[in-house]
């Protein structure tokens, strides 16, 4: 792979111009394609798993029970101080506005409190339902927007009355959060990069090569969403990752690059090896993420597929980005990349050479002299390391997790104060109602089956009430709704529609009627419970699919087993503070949090994958380096420190940059990506700091030559991918008598102000 590379990054270097018009007409392609296809920009946010008892019973509602299949919203009425809902002015602007609901778009029907008897009981508060026949991923883009809009219009006609209104309900439950705060993630990443390399030029190109990658993989996912389901979540999920990756791939191979021009080579061959060998780390750490999320697909669950994919194809559109524009573009820049002598960054080149010359010298850089602490005392250091960790992840014995819902929607959103009303009046059971629908074809007396089965699921624990049966004789079909005393998504609701479905045998001995519990809580609860059964399996592939790729790549068997212990570490650090942030509420405060609450079911096995793909990034830059020493010398120590000087540095830019991106996605509304966010970049935080510069370097300074040592059979057997491009520098360093002499760049040895 390094050669392939190697000649990839040459050929990029001389045909630079057609390459990025290449790259600029397949901007241009996916663009057309998003307003020729997808222009709508339409996103499914609805959780389902197809072929499960709730999804399957909402299937057959469709046709049985039409204008209950669909999602709903609430309309919460609330009286004026001292006044009652049922006082006739009152009275009138409720009815008012049901009737201005029903014809807002796609409404099929609304039911007005007073017939359905949802009046609470001090006469304060009454909500109306409002039926629709389709799935929130159905809706409109402006479907939700119009039905406040005729509620709040007809309300303000009879100002009269004083009557105060919100509209919430499961239709608004998934609606994505808004954040324009990505930007800041850029900014800081610019900061960081002209710190890094203190050059506005070397600054500037990680982040147009990232902007490349991300506005081809955004544009392509926004094309395809009137073909497939995609969710805004999705989106986010993708821009997020992609302009990480992006920037960090970019950052590798161009810091090779520089310090190699730093050395006096010619930028065309410089350009080339810095592909050759760093990109060849960039191909694997980025294939390793897309397989990782890929991975997600094997769980079965259409949304968090679409998550998976999204962010794979964002990851492999960087590594593309990074292997064919990145050295177009160092091809433009051409010897102007080139430190100044005297600059900060020279000094720092020569200072890492002549360190790494004297032998065992001076630390070059922070990192080494941190890493250099770090090996003097590693067993303090993997102490630390294993309280620290400990104590973060604590907390995570306690997790609980489930889907979110209103009650964590932003404070003072419409949905959020109408689902605290409803919760306050009516019990938070009745902002999540379940639907049991009956099959009474095998029972003598359908009606009186139906009945029965009402006042079998009424005598139940922590069931507030149970609605009356509605019945379609064409189907001999029964639909009962049952309201819980517990939220939707207390634990306690979750037992309940286990309990049940536990009962449905005895309930069809005694009515002869099949029962199946569905609606939008019940669908939360079973793509919850699947998540959780593919948690531990999913968490057993990564670790195994982590310390076979690290066995081929470093053909060591210490290395592996480092990096999975350092992998569960990280996570196990990183749920524990999410919990300790998003279900205990420490800190809430300073990430907008005014509510506690479960954590998100899919964020465990969805950090699992995201994570270990960033993971293995820092650990193939960080450790290939030290290979490459220890290959050299033999001394495993220094190979250490080695590593440390010369990649430390940029994989703590790398981190710094990806905790930024990541952390500006916090100012979202929505509660999945703030939990997303959060935990990516506490993740990207422990495993960079804390796993890979502090307890990598204390396991290898502990174990030395056992760190790189191969049983003879398993070397045998497995290939030598030359991850780090050994062989490749070489045949460069000694090239065989046959072998063609490189071309020499002379258009690219002095800056040209045409290119």
């Amino acid at each position: 792979m390094p050669t392939v590379l190697h000649r990839l990054g040459r050929f990029a270097f001389r045909h630079r111009r057609s390459v990025l018009a290449l790259w600029l007409a397949v901007v241009a392609a996916v663009v057309a394609c998003t307003v020729a296809f997808g222009g709508s920009g339409k996103f499914d946010n609805t959780f389902s798993i197809p072929g499960s008892e709730s999804q399957q019973a909402l299937d057959r509602m469709k046709t049985d029970f039409p204008t209950s299949s669909g999602t709903s919203a609430q309309i919460v009425f609330t009286a004026p101080p001292g006044q009652k809902v049922t006082d006739p002015a009152d009275a009138a602007a409720i009815r008012a506005a049901v009737n201005a609901a029903s014809t807002a778009p796609q409404v099929a029907r609304v039911v007005s409190p007073f017939d359905a008897r949802t009046v609470s009981p001090d006469g304060t508060t009454a909500v109306a339902q409002v039926q629709y026949e389709v799935p929130s991923s159905s809706l409109a883009p402006g479907s939700l927007d119009a039905l406040k809009s005729a509620v709040s219009t007809s309300v303000s006609h009879g100002a009269e009355s004083g009557m105060k209104t919100q509209v919430g309900g499961a239709a608004y439950g998934n609606a994505p959060g808004k954040s324009d705060s990505d930007l800041i993630g850029v900014g800081i990443a610019l900061l960081i990069l002209v710190v890094t390399f203190g050059s506005l030029l070397s600054a500037g190109i990680p982040l147009v090569t990232a902007v490349f990658g991300v506005a081809t993989a955004i544009f392509g996912l926004l094309s395809l969403t009137g073909v497939v389901a995609i969710s805004s979540t999705a989106q986010s999920l993708a821009l997020m990752i992609g302009l990480a990756v992006g920037i960090d791939y970019a950052l590798f191979i161009l810091t090779r690059h520089r310090s190699q021009l730093a050395q006096g080579m010619d930028p065309e061959e410089s350009t080339a090896l810095a592909v050759g060998t760093a990109g060849s780390a960039v191909v694997f750490a980025g294939l390793t993420v897309v397989i990782a999320m890929a991975g997600l697909t094997v769980v079965g669950i259409p949304f968090l597929t679409a998550m998976g994919l999204a962010a794979a194809g964002a990851v492999l559109t960087a590594v593309l980005v990074a292997t064919t524009l990145l050295p177009a573009l160092l091809g433009f820049a051409g010897a102007r990349l080139t430190p100044r002598p005297g600059s900060r960054a020279a000094r720092r080149e020569a200072a890492a050479n002549a360190t790494a010359d004297a032998g065992k010298g001076r630390a070059a850089n922070a990192a080494e002299a941190w890493f250099r602490q770090v090996t003097r005392r590693p067993m303090l250091a993997l102490a630390a390391v294993a309280v620290a960790v400990g104590a973060l992840a604590w907390p995570a014995h306690s997790m609980k997790l489930a889907l979110p819902d209103n009650g964590t929607a932003p404070a003072g959103s419409s949905q959020r104060v109408a689902y605290d009303e409803i919760s306050q009046k009516f019990g938070p059971g009745f902002n999540g109602p379940l639907l049991v629908l009956a099959d009474t074809g095998g029972s003598a007396d359908p009606q009186q089956a139906a009945g029965q089965i009402a006042t079998t699921l009424h005598g139940l624990p922590d069931v507030a009430a149970v609605g009356k049966p509605v019945l379609n004789p064409a189907t001999h079909t029964a639909l009962i709704q049952v309201v819980p005393r517990t939220g939707p998504s207390d634990s306690a609701t979750k037992t309940l529609v286990n309990t049940i479905r536990d009962d449905r045998s005895a309930i069809q001995r005694q009515t002869g009627a099949a029962i199946q519990v569905t609606g939008s809580t019940a669908v939360q609860i079973d793509v919850a419970a699947k998540l959780n059964a593919a948690l531990l399996p999913f968490a057993a592939v990564v670790v195994g699919l982590s310390l076979l790729l690290l066995l081929l790549v470093f053909r060591s068997v210490v290395v592996p087993l480092k990096a999975a212990a350092g992998f569960v570490l990280s996570i196990a650090a990183t749920l524990g503070a999410v919990v300790s942030v998003f279900q205990l509420g420490h800190l809430g405060g300073l990430f907008g949090l005014d509510t506690t609450g479960p954590i998100s079911s899919f964020l465990p096995i969805l950090l699992l994958a995201v994570l270990f793909g960033l993971a293995m990034d820092y650990e193939v830059f960080l450790v290939s380096r030290m290979r490459e020493s220890y290959t050299a010398t033999g001394d495993p120590l220094q190979a250490v420190h080695a590593g440390a000087r010369h990649s430390g540095r940029v994989v703590t830019a790398a981190a710094l940059i990806m905790i930024s991106v990541f952390a500006a996605f916090l100012g979202t509304d929505s509660i999945m990506l703030k939990q997303i966010a959060f935990a990516l970049a506490t993740g990207v935080l422990l495993d960079a700091f804390v796993i890979r510069m502090t307890f990598v370097p204390a396991v290898l300074a502990l174990t030395r030559r056992a760190a790189w040592w191969l049983p003879r059979p398993l070397a045998r057997l497995l290939p030598d991918l030359d991850i780090e491009g050994e062989r490749l520098q070489h045949a460069i360093a000694h090239p065989g008598p046959d072998a063609a002499p490189a071309v020499p760049a002379t258009d690219a040895r002095q800056p040209h102000p045409v290119d």
